[in-house]
This record gives structure tokens, sequence and C-alpha cells, in this order.
């Protein structure tokens, strides 16, 4: 066990080494200051100039948005039919079928919006071309329109006056290739030389010792297992994710893949502060995103060492805590760190089965994604924790008696009417589509959709309800993890979970990139003795406890009906 905790302190601790250094490198790229990687400027003016894009034309924030959602809507219809008829598109060895209409209307919505959520098998439910041209060509291009929506924020920020924000397919091409491939590179070369498959053979046919023929499937799976957690997606190549031991050959990339998932949404924070010259203010962000991790951290991975408390009271020793659902190579402890690791980002990818994870541990990794703004997903993790900040900003300027400011803008009416929207619609959509859920199944046990409601659940009671209350927080939060214990391929799961994933995606990028457009075109303020500081320790409790009751008001009935009443009745 004390194995494990080193394991896990070292893993963090490498991974600030390597973020700080990174958001430095981030916020050069962005500012257009030469960086190592400068050498990809030809291939970057290749792409605009085959798409016929001037890099150098300023968008406002409405023409941002416009190019953000215009073309996820080509994306959008581009996976759709891909889906729909891969069967008949090459790169197929092993004759895997079409995806019935549903199921592609969710798996591309999932993978547009950086969810992945996958209510099919990777093995038997899409192919070599959907699992490459597809996915992963969404994987990346998702990952990068959360950081060029970030970097418009960042661009809003920094100039006193301003309705000139940049260039859109400037920060979105240079987030790919500036950002995500290299690093993607390094490590999908990382996990190739440790066993992850690289071939685009069919299933292979093995013996294995007691005689039995197996047929083991593969795929060129290293490349999109290296952008699934560099770019907090999450979807793997496998049914099993990263518990399968070919997504996951041993300990060396069990590190390697932990760290990927939270390196770029802790170095945007650090971004923040290198791109503003305003360090103390994301050391302060920082610090609040690492108190509410830490805080999950510690709750879960002491119910997973603890073992289960049922199985305690029969007499039954667990010197090695609780197993069931765990990868026995990397143990509770660290299965508990990549647990909150990838539910406190929007990643989404496991290495043991959450579903088979103490009630405490269900209700953080729940929590984290009801918050949503703990590190959170790339670029977007940031985009939910600026709204956090304005709640707070407006909150504290009532509390001294003075007109809200933030960065020298004054928050009025019209940005609190869009943040306080925003931080509604996260709790809404989770809450009314786990209440539908559950009235349809309790009153339409038997309605054909598929799927029969009372088939949707292998575990009723407390945890059942936890299975569908995970479903949809995960949707919103864009995570794509999941309870495996509910049978959510069905019509009504994929296509209530595709709208909450819609919803849970774009309006959140919305918000925010209107608010920081609209407090751009404002009259700077210059800071005063009255002024109040943002970076604070004191402003950074404030963020805190209006995350923290936000989130409780919302949320704790909920958990209460689900992990929470579980974890008591273990006892």
């Amino acid at each position: 066990m004390n194995t494990e905790f080193i394991g896990i302190i070292f893993m963090y601790a490498a991974t600030i080494a390597l973020a700080i250094p990174l958001g430095k490198y981030i916020a050069k790229v962005f500012k257009g200051e030469k960086t190592w990687l400068d050498f990809m400027s030809p291939l970057e003016r290749l792409i605009f100039r085959f798409s016929g894009i001037d890099p150098k034309r300023e968008m406002n924030w409405k023409q941002h948005l416009k190019a953000l959602l215009t073309i996820n809507c080509l994306w959008l219809f581009y996976a759709f039919f891909c889906l729909l008829f891969q069967a008949h598109l090459p790169l197929n060895p092993d004759g895997n079928p079409n995806q019935t209409p549903d199921l592609a209307f969710n798996t591309a919505l999932s993978f547009l919006t950086n969810t992945n959520l996958q209510d099919y098998s990777g093995e038997t439910g899409a192919t070599y071309f959907t699992q490459t041209f597809v996915f992963m060509f969404l994987q990346f291009v998702s990952a990068a329109t959360g950081i060029a929506a970030m970097i418009v924020v960042f661009r809003a920020m920094k100039d006193k006056v301003t309705d000139k924000l940049g260039n859109y397919w400037e920060f979105f091409v240079k987030a790919i290739t500036r950002l995500l491939l290299p690093i993607s590179i390094v490590v999908a070369i990382i996990l190739a030389f440790n066993g992850t498959p690289t071939s685009y053979k069919g299933k292979a046919t093995l013996m294995s010792l007691q005689g039995d023929t197996l047929h083991v499937s593969r795929g060129p799976a290293a490349g999109m297992i290296a952008i699934k957690q560099i770019g907090t997606n999450g979807g793997g190549w496998f049914g099993a994710n990263s518990a399968h031991p070919l997504e996951d050959p041993n300990y060396l990339t069990n590190i390697v893949e932990n760290i990927g998932i939270i390196l770029i949404p802790i170095a945007l924070v650090f971004a923040l502060g290198y791109y503003l010259n305003r360090k103390k203010l994301s050391w302060v962000i920082f610090g609040v995103m690492t108190f509410g991790f830490l805080v999950m951290q510690f709750t879960s991975i002491n119910a997973e060492i603890g073992g289960n408390p049922a199985i305690a009271h029969m007499g039954v020793s667990q010197p090695g805590g609780a197993m069931e659902g765990k990868e026995v190579r990397f143990g509770p402890a660290a299965s508990a760190y990549w647990g909150i690791c990838t539910t406190v980002t929007s990643n989404g990818s496991v290495n043991a089965m959450h579903d088979s994870m103490q009630p405490m541990s269900g209700m953080a990794q729940m929590f984290d994604m009801m918050i949503n703004s703990f590190y959170g997903g790339v670029g977007v993790g940031y985009l939910n924790f600026y709204i956090f900040i304005i709640i707070a900003v407006f909150i504290s300027g009532l509390m001294v008696g003075r007109t809200p400011e933030f960065m020298g803008r004054k928050i009025e009416a019209r940005e609190m009417k869009i943040a306080s929207l925003i931080a509604l619609l996260h709790p809404f959509i989770i809450l009314v589509g786990t209440a539908l859920a559950s009235y349809i199944l309790v009153h339409f046990p038997n309605i054909n959709w598929a799927e029969k409601p009372s088939a949707w659940l292998n575990n009723p009671g407390y945890h059942g309800f936890s299975e569908m209350l995970y479903q949809f927080t995960s949707s919103a939060a864009n995570n794509g993890s999941g309870y495996e214990g509910l049978a959510d391929n069905s019509i009504f799961w994929n296509v209530s979970a595709g709208i909450v994933i819609f919803l849970g995606r774009f309006l959140p990028i919305i918000g925010p990139v209107a608010i920081a457009g609209i407090l751009a075109n404002k009259k700077f303020i210059p800071e005063s003795a009255g002024t109040l500081k943002t970076d604070t320790t004191t402003f950074g409790i404030m963020i805190l406890a209006v995350i923290f009751i936000v989130a409780a008001l919302s949320f704790f009935p909920s958990l209460a009906l689900g992990p929470i009443a579980e974890h008591f009745s273990l006892k």
C-alpha cells in the first residue's frame, strides 16, 4: 500500500512539474512569441491557404462563436453518416456492422463534444475507419475547440478596451499543431513500445495454455489512446477502456496516461498567469481547484483502501482494500486516484470499474462532475470556473457596498443574468434527466424502447438510482465515464443523454465567451484603493464558498438518495 501512495504522490508531483513550464509555453504560443515548435509554421500556413482563411483577420466574440458553432455542425453530420454506414466503408477487417440511428446520434454528439460517452463496445461497435478518421479526428478538434474558446476569453481579459479578440482559426489550428499533436506523438510512442497495438490487421487468433482458441481484438490503438488522455476525451479503443491490458499495459503506461489526463488542464491555469502577466491570479485559481481536487481524492482513496463495510461486518479481512472491479496490477489507491483525475476533468477514461467502487468514491466522482470546474476539460475547465468568478465578484461587491468589478470592468445585470443561467443550466439538465428516467422506470417499466425500462438496471435501490444520476451527470459534464450496471444502449438513453451532452457542451462555451466579449467592450476602470482584489487568498476562499454552496444546494438531495444512502446502508 505504501508503494501505491508513493506512486500517487509521484504522479501528481510530476504533473505539476511539467504543467508549469508547459503553461508558460502555451502562453507564448498564443501571444505569438517565438517557441521551439515554430517549424510548424509552414504547415499552418498551408492549412490556412488551402482553407482560404486569413489568420490575421480580427474577430469579435460573436464571430468567434459563429465560426465555432458552424464548423462543429459540419463535423456532427460527417460523424453521424460515417457511423450510420461504417460497415460499407474501408478498414473494417472484423466485419463490424453499422450503428443504429439512435446510437450513431449519441456517439457522434459524444465525440464531437469531447464527451466520448460510449454506449457501444469499441471492438464490435466501431470499425478501424470510424475509430481513426471519426473518433480520433474529433478527439483532436473537440479539444482544440475548447482551447480556442478559452484563448478568446484570455484575449478579452488582456486588453483594456477592445472588440478585436484575435482569430478563432489561428487559435484552433495552433492548439493542434503546437500543443495536442506533439504531446500525443510522445505519449503514443511510449504506449506503442510498451505493447499497445498499432496494427491495422483484424483480430488475432491465439491458443491459450488451456488449449482454448482466443480471438483478440487489436488495431491502431496507440494514437487514439494518446489523444484520448491528452485532450481529456476519454473514449477508449476497447470497450473496457484503460482497464483493458492492451490500452494500459503496465505501471509505466498507467503513470503516463494518468499524467496526461490532468496535464493540460492544469497547464492552462498557469498559462492564464503568463498570458495576462497576472501570476498571482493563476495561483489563486490553481489553489482553489487543487483544494477541491484533494478533498475528493482523500474521500475516494480512503473509501477504497478501507474496503467494503458490509464485508468487514461479516468478519472477512480485506488487507488489500476494496478490490472488486480493480486492476490488481495497480491496486485500489491508484485506481481511486485515476477515478478522481478522470472525473475532475472531462476525461472519462477508466482503469477500474466505477460501478464497483465504494459509495463514497461514487459520490466524490459525481460531485467532481457536478462542480465541473476543478481543473476541468482542456479550455472549458477554465470557462466553467470563469462563471463562478463572475458570480463571486458580484456577490463580493454587494457585500462591501461597491459596484462589482473584475479585471477593470464592471459586472452588471447583463453579465450576471448570463452567468446565472449557465450556472443553473448544469444542475437543471442533470436533475430533470434523472427525474424523467426515474419516473419512466417506475410508471412505465414495460414500455418498448428497444430495451424495456425494467431492464435498465442490474442493481435496484440506491445504487440503481446512482447509475442513472451518474449517466446524466457524466453527460452534462462532457465526461463520458459511466456506471456500467446501466443498460444504456437503448433509444431512451441514447437520445436523452445525447441532448444533455449537446446542451452541456455548447451553452457553457457560449456564456463565458459572451460575457468576456461584452466586458471587453466596456470602459476600463483602473485599480484604486477601493478595488476588490481578485488575486488574494480571501477571494479564493470566496470562490470556493460560491462553488460549494451552488453545488451543495443543487445536488445534495440527489446525492442523498443515491450514494450517501447506499453508504449508510452498508454500515
